[in-house]
């Protein structure tokens, strides 16, 4: 005899009247045609009211528990179900959204058809709240986008293609959104694709430098560059308990915002199903297969970590040794510190704090140095942020000082290799130094102003860099600092007077640069360098005939008979030569 049940007409969406589990589970008994309309409908609700059930009282302590029991249920089926449930649950209590994120990534590996709906309905969620400005939805939608991307559920170009989207015209609330979401999944954006994390930083930036925004979202911004400068310490990918899927075994999902985005709302509905009976059986052996190999790599796993602990206690005893670091992977840290330190800065008086309370071992003032000019030369433009900065050390400790005429020595020598950019910036710093007496002036001497010793990059250099301590003394004041006889010794080289050629070059190339006015000096000088030249050599020639004299000893005598002899003969010469004349004129 069959029993068949009369259920009521107007069942709708959400299942129809209310039937407490026990009453439900003695009506599918009592039904022997297994694959009748009714027994279908009673067993999607109960399907329905167990993963609800499941989703609802999911947390990281029970997460391994549930796991089984939600894979005991159709999810093929239930698929619909399931993402609906999820984002229910989510948004009822987004604190507990990394958990569901840890479900949906363990699902996701037998069931990638699962993360995909649910992504796609999250991000019909997050369009639908953005056009309405509706925050706390769009505030859940964001924070289950980055904890799936945490478990790489969702790739992470999804996630630079929203944080463009919320930055691209910037509101209070858009902003506050996208810093939520940063905190939330920069740690493995920074892993993944760092370029783009500084692409998004760079936006920050530029938001907080107009200053255009509320100044709780610029406190909420320069909370953010706070966390990334402690590399999103309180802040990690996935915690350890909910690290349940391994990186191999995971299937990433990528849809644009752009697309158009079919939710499949229609699985959310219940419609008997022709070949119920057949697809509940394979699904019940797909149920064994997953099932059985999770109890067999549960085992393998505790085998494995009873192996590993012994091995590890074995290599603890047998290997003591002092592992030294061969790979500088310190000071690359140290180089990434300083420069993250001063980018975030926003002026050059919190970016000298900061840097002031990094812990440098003895040597390493020289890297901050060399980071800060590479900082500033990087850049499209001179920047006086950097020039105040290096100023600022160099009057704290001498020690920068010095470092920093060896990174002007350094620079300078390897001129050649800069783009013209950042010949550009180098020089401008070091001109901004110069002038406010930071670096001492006796580092001039290391230019060498002539046609042979000097490139096309280094004329470049020292023209920039002249022209912009004209601009800070002007010209007068710069004269006189050129001037300064105390000086003269260092400043030698960049107005040679050892060769005339070098002397004039040196005029033409200021002339041409708009500075003649600080070669008066050198001018007058080359004026009277064929006066000097004369008298040099009249002195060279006395110094040789007293050397002449006092080194052969001439005999007084003899010389003044050879005189008189002399003048006897050119007498006797010029009376012969009058004799004839008188016989010619008798004749």
């Amino acid at each position: 005899m069959t029993v068949r049940m009369e259920v009521p007409s107007n069942l709708g969406r959400s299942g129809g009247v209310y039937i407490p589990p026990f009453k439900l589970a003695r009506m599918m008994k009592d039904v022997q045609d297994k694959s009748s309309v009714e027994y279908q409908r009673m067993s999607w609700d109960a399907l329905r009211k167990s993963i609800n059930g499941l989703v609802n009282k999911v947390n990281a302590t029970n997460l391994k528990n549930i796991i089984p029991e939600l894979f005991a249920e159709n999810l093929i089926r239930g698929r619909g179900l399931f993402c609906r449930s999820c984002m229910k649950s989510q948004m009822a209590s987004p604190g507990f959204t990394d958990v569901f994120a840890a479900l949906v990534a363990v699902v996701n590996t037998k069931f990638p058809e699962v993360g995909d709906l649910l992504l796609r309905r999250i991000i019909l969620q997050l369009q639908r709240a953005f056009k309405r400005n509706d925050k706390p939805q769009l505030l859940a939608a964001v924070k289950f986008i980055a904890h799936l991307v945490n478990q790489q559920v969702v790739h992470e170009l999804i996630a630079l293609e929203l944080l463009t989207l919320l930055l691209e015209n910037p509101t209070d609330d858009s902003v506050e959104v996208a810093v939520g979401f940063v905190t939330e999944c920069g740690s493995i954006l920074q892993d993944l694709s760092p370029r783009g994390l500084h692409g998004i930083f760079e936006s920050f930036r530029a938001i907080l430098h107009e200053g255009e925004i509320d100044k709780r979202v610029q406190y909420l911004i320069e909370g953010l560059f706070a966390v990334r400068k402690a590399k999103f310490q309180g802040h990690p990918a996935v915690r350890a308990e909910l690290d349940l899927v391994d990186q191999e075994d995971q299937l990433t999902h990528e849809v644009s915002l752009q697309n158009e985005i079919d939710a499949e709302i229609a699985l959310d509905i219940f419609k008997p199903d022709p070949q119920f009976s057949e697809n509940e059986k394979r699904y019940e052996n797909l149920k064994k297969q997953i099932l059985g190999e999770e109890s067999e790599d549960e085992a393998d796993s505790d085998a494995d970590s009873d192996d590993e602990d012994d091995e590890e206690s074995e290599e603890e005893d047998e290997e003591q040794m002092k592992i030294k670091d061969e790979t500088e992977t310190n000071l690359v840290n140290l180089r990434r510190t300083i420069y993250l330190t001063i980018m975030s800065s926003v002026d050059f008086e919190e970016a000298g704090h900061k840097l002031l309370k990094i812990k440098l071992e003895p040597g390493q003032e020289m890297e901050l140095c060399i980071m800060l000019l590479e900082c500033c030369s990087q850049e499209r433009t001179y920047l006086r942020y950097y020039g105040l900065l290096g100023q600022r050390f160099c009057m704290i400790n001498k020690i920068h000082q010095v470092n920093f005429e060896t990174c002007f020595v350094q620079q300078y020598s390897m001129i050649h290799r800069l783009e013209t950019n950042k010949l550009r910036n180098v020089a401008k710093f070091f001109a901004h130094l110069l002038g406010t007496d930071a670096l001492p002036w006796h580092v001039l001497s290391y230019i060498r102003l002539t046609e042979e010793d000097t490139t096309s990059s280094s004329r470049i250099f020292i023209k920039i860099l002249f022209q912009e301590l004209s601009e800070h003394f002007g010209i007068r004041l710069l004269n006189e600092r050129l001037s300064d006889p105390a000086m003269q010794e260092s400043f030698d080289s960049i107005f040679p007077k050892d060769n005339p050629k070098n002397t004039r070059f040196a005029i033409n190339f200021f002339t041409s640069i708009g500075l003649g006015g600080i070669t008066e000096n050198l001018r007058e000088y080359l004026k009277n360098m064929p006066r000097l030249i004369m008298q040099q050599k009249k002195a060279a020639s006395e110094s040789d005939a007293e050397s002449d004299s006092s080194g052969f000893g001439f005999d007084s005598s003899k010389s003044d008979s050879g005189s008189s002899s002399s003048s006897e003969s050119s007498e006797s010469e010029t009376d012969s030569d009058d004799k004839r004349r008188n016989k010619r004129r008798r004749k």
